[in-house]
């Protein structure tokens, strides 16, 4: 056993109001600088849609993730030889279309216009080219647009429904849509750091939080195409890639990242996982339907007094192990199943996981009433609007028995606290869908209130972070760094001459 400790994320998609102000807090700590415009390492896609870049999720077209050759897991993109042919024409790399041509306004249009009878206008410049634009694309272009034959047609997870699904979701009195925030998933098996020529793109081996030394990047660019998620990008004014760093500084200071301290919805959840970094070959290898269940036996119980002690072993402290006890990942994730990975059939073992939304209810018109009568206890996620098929292409690799899970559970929450609060459900029904969910009331009271009524610090779990010992991991000097008595933790404050 091989315990590692990893920061992981949960997002609830059933709180998401979609008001982007994640995205924005981002761009402004991060990405505000010449070269980055095009960059959100935190974006919110309408789904269905093709989300940022373009139909991120074709890797057909993309070649990001993993796939089984072999028996053996290779980078969908090609060994080095291939890697090496197309460093200078790379065709399966995101385009600036894929993307969107940066732009600002011509402000001095608005404050030099001549009098006149029309209102005058700020005209679109492109920021590459510095030309006059009509502006076609933007990061999250397809805002809302849930039935557009344009952008909610064309997402590749709809190719999971039948033509029969498929043409019902864009009927009418179907139309519905979610959202679906994203940022860097912080991989156990990160595609982009294998990918790397220039190992310049490592995983911090004290938290798992991966990130681009912008020292070694050469900008390759190859990091681009073999993360699946999109979520790294070149900077073409420093030539360098960028990404998400999960403010680690903010981390590091016991502060939750600036996505989600400002999240408006408090969808957000963080906390330390535990897990065995021997079962990792094993958990990305198996079939794709198999992949949730893999990934969460990877995840350890820190409550297991053998765990504890491979973990103090293996350099993680007391307190870190306090933490991933609180964690309210490992409670989403591990012991409610309500959390699912995003596209585990990339085979990068993802650490942000979602809470799959519950969907309105597809109801009929019968004499001029609108009818939603559930004859069945969960007849409502039957009838949800959204084939649950699609919900399994997107979290679970097709599995639909995960999704299910989730959403029923949800469910039954739903109706436990009806039941306490307006009092008009059977005790009996609501006992039988908390049994039928493997849940009991305990549990469901807890689901609730981490849900609906938790504190910051129950939503942010952060372990304390020792960046003394990752100062020392990337440079032995630490003199300049010193601020008290001893430094780093390979030499301790001693006493005498």
């Amino acid at each position: 056993m091989d315990v590692r400790l990893q920061i992981s994320m949960v997002f609830h998609l059933d709180k998401c109001i979609g008001c982007h102000t994640c995205s924005i807090a981002c761009k402004n700590v991060w990405t505000d600088r010449k070269g980055a415009e095009y960059m959100w390492w935190n974006n919110v896609e309408t789904k269905p849609g093709t989300g940022y870049p373009t139909a991120w999720e074709d890797q057909e077209k993309y070649k990001g993730g993993w796939e089984q050759k072999n028996g053996q897991p290779e980078l969908k993109m090609g060994g080095r030889v291939l890697r090496v042919l197309n460093v200078f024409h790379n065709p399966n790399m995101p385009t600036m279309d894929d993307y969107y041509e940066p732009w600002t306004y011509r402000y001095e249009d608005l404050f030099n216009a001549p009098e006149g009878a029309d209102q005058p206008t700020a005209r679109p410049i492109s920021m590459v080219t510095g030309r006059p634009i009509d502006i076609e694309a933007g990061p999250n272009w397809d805002d809302d647009l849930g039935g557009s034959p344009v952008y909610a047609a064309n997402d590749p997870n709809l190719d999971a429904l039948t033509p029969e699904q498929r043409q019902e979701v864009f009927d009418l009195e179907r139309l519905v849509f979610f959202y679906l925030p994203r940022i860097c998933n912080h991989c156990l098996n990160a595609a982009c750091v294998a990918a790397c020529p220039s190992g310049a793109i490592y995983k911090r081996g004290e938290d798992g939080i991966v990130l681009i030394n912008q020292e070694r990047c050469r900008g390759w660019r190859m990091c681009v195409t073999a993360c699946p998620y999109k979520k790294t990008f070149y900077n073409w004014s420093t030539g360098k890639s960028e990404k998400c760093i999960l403010c680690f500084p903010r981390l590091e200071t016991g502060q939750a990242p600036a996505c989600f301290h400002s999240c408006v919805g408090r969808i957000r959840y963080l906390g330390a996982l535990l897990y065995d970094a021997d079962l990792m070959l094993e958990a990305m290898s198996v079939a794709d339907d198999k992949l949730v269940e893999a990934q969460r036996e990877m995840i350890l119980d820190p409550f297991d007094p053998r765990v504890c002690e491979e973990a103090l072993k293996n350099g993680i402290d007391d307190r870190t192990i306090e933490a991933a006890r609180r964690s309210p990942v490992y409670r989403y994730v591990k012991q409610w199943k309500l959390a699912l990975p995003l596209h585990p059939e990339f085979r990068t073992l993802p650490m942000l996981f979602y809470v799959p939304p519950l969907l309105p209810v597809m109801a009929k018109t019968d004499d001029g009433l609108y009818d939603t009568a559930n004859q069945e206890l969960f007849s409502p996620i039957e009838k949800a609007r959204l084939p649950m098929e699609y919900l399994a292409r997107l979290f679970s690799g097709g599995n639909i028995e995960h999704v299910r899970l989730a959403l029923k559970k949800q469910y039954a929450v739903r109706l436990f606290k009806r039941l306490e609060t307006v009092g008009d459900l059977d005790p009996a029904q609501v006992h039988r869908a908390l049994e039928q969910v493997d849940s009991n009331e305990e549990e469901a009271e807890q689901i609730y209130r981490l849900t609906s009524l938790p504190t910051m610090d129950e939503r942010y779990v952060i372990p304390p972070m020792h960046r003394e010992e990752a100062m020392q991991m990337l440079n032995d000097d630490l003199w300049e760094e010193k601020g008290e008595a001893g430094i780093g933790f390979h030499e301790r404050a001693t006493r005498g001459a």
